[in-house]
């Protein structure tokens, strides 16, 4: 909070009046008052704060039902449509019982070693002082809005991030060991990685001054590294890649797109937590990077295959929006350009040319677009914050190479904790229950073969 300082020049008829008892005694009340009002203002709810970030909860909800589970849905064959909008909708409400019962707990109370000046078990993980949300009432405050709605906002964050890791194994993970592998994974993996970012003082990457200002690191470097991981355990589909297997309904996809376009402007503004300048450009460079990053991956089908594609707009789109959400607070106009361009150049080679040549089966990108767009907008983010190209500035002391540095240190550890654990997770399910189905079932389609349902008629 920004005081005003009292000028050092005051006249000598004050300083008289001053040094009587009377006056000095009432100067102090007068000040002991003012700190008290101070203090109550940082707990007293603020309305502007609290209507935006209801709004900015619903939008980032918005984004995986019915936002992603579109995107995905059309993006598989007709035959497991079903399949994919049944994970987006489970996952969502299994998360929001798994985030209430210990995940916030885990996320956001600290231990009373985290401040310690050593690393301490706090510094990686928080306790379970609010499990089952026992502390809460109408009257908790986190901030200037009620707590309520900072642990819904949070919620959205824990429901989007596993929904995203179903691209990378869409048409062929069986639907049970995707709930068993969603569970562990959220409490394991993404809550530790959530409180090494945002728990405030005393966290790991808080320690090292990375800037992380929506979940570059903690959403889609968390969720690519993970996708990238279960989309190699559970192996190739049945016929890939001989066999064309095109998007289904591409009017879907890019409807549930645009969905994801509108949405992320809560995902990202949402985390200023409040309605003020910082949110306003946080929505701006938002708006902008996605819209370089189409407009780039249009650009190189253009100039590689004739033709740019509707398809490739859509991804394109999607891969400048992740690159901006580290950055979309400390950026400015000619960053959030150049980190859109960026990403629609390395999206695009990594979704096309690095997929082919490591032969893995990412069905819908999820590695190609949140993993690599991740890790290019969390170190760009320590280039763009400069305030020489228009950001906010650097982290405390830091300079462009130490806060790249930062960044990057963030970006390996996560990589190499979330893909470590899931791969030990992954292979723990298959060994007992296996992750994928049949060949007959694959084959029908899962629709049929898990659901018992379909999306169209036969």
């Amino acid at each position: 909070m920004k005081t005003k300082l009292v000028h050092k020049s005051v006249s000598s008829r004050m300083w008289s009046a001053l040094k009587q008892p009377k006056w000095a005694i009432s100067v102090m009340m007068l000040g002991l008052l003012g700190f008290s009002t101070l203090a109550q203002a940082q707990d007293t709810l603020d309305t502007g704060d609290t209507a935006w970030m209801i709004v900015a909860s619903a939008l980032v909800l918005f984004m995986t039902i019915p936002g992603l589970s579109l995107f995905y849905a059309g993006l598989v064959r007709s035959k497991n449509v079903l399949s994919v909008l049944m994970q987006c909708f489970t996952i969502t409400a299994l998360a929001s019982i798994l985030w209430c019962v210990v995940g916030y707990s885990l996320a956001f109370s600290t231990l009373e070693s985290q401040t310690s000046e050593g690393l301490s078990l706090g510094a990686f993980v928080g306790g379970l002082d609010y499990a089952f949300l026992n502390h809460l009432t109408a009257d908790s405050v986190s901030g200037t809005i009620p707590e309520a709605i900072f642990i819904m906002f949070q919620m959205t964050f824990f429901i989007i991030t596993p929904a995203l890791i179903c691209g990378a194994f869409a048409e062929r993970m069986k639907f049970s060991a995707i709930l068993i592998f969603t569970s562990i994974w959220l409490l394991v993996v993404y809550a530790p990685i959530c409180h090494m970012a945002w728990s405030g003082e005393g966290a790991l990457f808080v320690r090292w001054g990375v800037l992380d200002f929506a979940g570059g690191t903690v959403v889609h470097i968390n969720a690519g590294i993970a996708a990238l991981v279960a989309c190699m355990l559970v192996g190739k589909r049945k016929g890939y890649p001989d066999k064309p297997m095109p998007p289904h309904n591409l009017t879907m996809t890019v409807t549930g797109t645009g969905m994801l376009w509108v949405g992320w402007f809560g995902f990202n503004a949402g985390s200023e937590l409040a309605a003020d300048g910082t949110a306003g450009m946080a929505m701006l460079v938002t708006q902008l990077s996605a819209a370089a990053a189409t407009l780039t991956w249009i650009a190189i089908e253009w100039m590689k295959h004739g033709k740019p594609s509707l398809l490739g707009a859509a991804t394109g789109a999607v891969a400048g929006l992740v690159a901006i959400t580290p950055a979309s607070g400390t950026a400015g106009v000619p960053g959030a350009i150049m980190m859109g361009v960026i990403s629609g150049i390395v999206c695009f080679l990594g979704a096309t040319t690095l997929k082919k040549m490591a032969g893995w089966d990412d069905s819908l990108d999820a590695f190609g677009v949140h993993g690599i767009g991740g890790i290019v907008g969390a170190v760009l983010t320590g280039v763009f914050c400069a305030p020489s190209l228009g950001g906010a500035g650097f982290d405390g002391e830091h300079t462009m190479g130490s806060q790249v540095l930062a960044q990057s240190y963030s970006v390996i550890f996560t990589l190499l904790y979330s893909g470590i654990l899931s791969f030990v997770i992954l292979k723990v399910i298959d060994v007992t229950i296996g992750l994928r189905v049949s060949k007959e079932a694959e084959g029908q389609g899962l629709d049929l073969s898990e659901h018992e349902e379909t999306g169209y008629l036969l």
